[in-house]
């Protein structure tokens, strides 16, 4: 089998993971993981557990993602960045359809890790509305999260990704950032129409691409680097350096591989950067798109804090 980090590489300093999740079960069940092939998920998972990961591999900050579409959820990961460690960023989750979201997104900054909201997510993947994005009512949503100076993560189907452009040509005040490369079929090794609907939306200066999630997109048990490279090279060219972030999708790249393993791979698909390049890929292009402070060069600070947070397809 070919490696699947093809050669040693050189860990880049600051590492920003710009996206993973956390969840206590004993807090609020995860109920979109069932069955036998999702069941490593079912368990507990803090930052405690991702703390020994974050060390080892250079990263000194994190964006911290929403899983379930219930408004509990994000003042429980805002309350978790509110000690100014290892998470500097949260994506959380607001009704967009509903009226009011300005005013529900202004109480979110109020509370304990609110100046630590970065972005908002919805599980578009799972809406059986093929329009949802184009929605009036989501995009008066949308407006309210722009005008909040916050982010829109995209996590969505290949399928998706055409209603996609649509939406962030309508609202170019809003940056768009999608999540996993837009679930490429790395499993099949097919390209298109993938890469075709990709670089639609990548074409409208309002994007930004994470460079997350291919493991579960690919063979769970026998996927290789090479597998994963034509997609790697397809969203670099697309987007560029400066608008592309790394982020590990743990613990739901465990399904796949282990943390390393995604770090290696992220790596070794950008080696042929130059190290300006790398630098913004593994930290600089989220610290501009999510606004986050500075790493302190001294000590990551909360590697080691623990705290429980409280995706029928996982989320991503």
């Amino acid at each position: 089998m070919t490696s699947r980090t093809e050669g040693p590489t050189t860990a880049p300093e600051a590492v920003v993971d710009a996206h993973h999740h956390v969840w206590d079960l004993a807090v609020r069940d995860q109920d979109w993981i069932t069955g036998p092939a999702l069941a490593p998920l079912r368990r507990d998972f803090t930052l405690a557990d991702l703390a020994p990961h974050a060390r080892a591999h250079g990263v000194t900050a994190t964006v911290l993602v929403q899983t379930v579409t219930v408004p509990e959820e994000t003042p429980e990961l805002l309350a978790l960045a509110a000690d100014g460690g290892l998470v500097a960023g949260v994506v959380g989750w607001t009704d967009l359809t509903r009226p009011g979201v300005a005013d529900t997104l202004a109480a979110l900054r109020e509370l304990p890790g609110g100046r630590r909201l970065v972005g908002i997510r919805h599980q578009v993947q799972s809406e059986p509305d093929p329009e949802w994005l184009l929605r009036a009512d989501t995009r008066r949503g949308l407006a309210a999260v722009a005008d909040a100076g916050l982010a829109y993560d995209l996590v969505v189907r290949p399928d998706q990704l055409a209603r996609c452009a649509e939406a962030a040509a309508r609202l170019p005040h809003l940056t768009f950032v999608l999540d996993h490369l837009g679930k490429p079929p790395v499993a099949s090794g097919a390209l298109e129409p993938w890469a075709a609907s990709l670089r639609a939306l990548a074409a409208l200066p309002n994007t930004v691409c994470k460079l997350s999630g291919l493991v579960t997109e690919a063979d769970w048990t026998a996927w290789t680097v090479a597998d994963l490279r034509p997609y790697a090279d397809t969203v670099l060219d697309a987007f560029g350096p400066g608008r592309l972030m790394f982020g590990s999708d743990w613990p739901v790249c465990g399904l796949a591989a282990s943390y390393a393993q995604v770090v290696d791979a992220a790596r070794a698909v950008t080696a042929d950067l130059s190290a300006a390049e790398r630098a913004r890929v593994f930290a600089g292009t989220a610290r501009r798109v999510y606004g986050l402070p500075e790493p302190d060069r001294a000590d990551a600070g909360g590697l080691s804090s623990p705290g429980p947070a409280a995706p029928r397809e996982p989320p991503g």
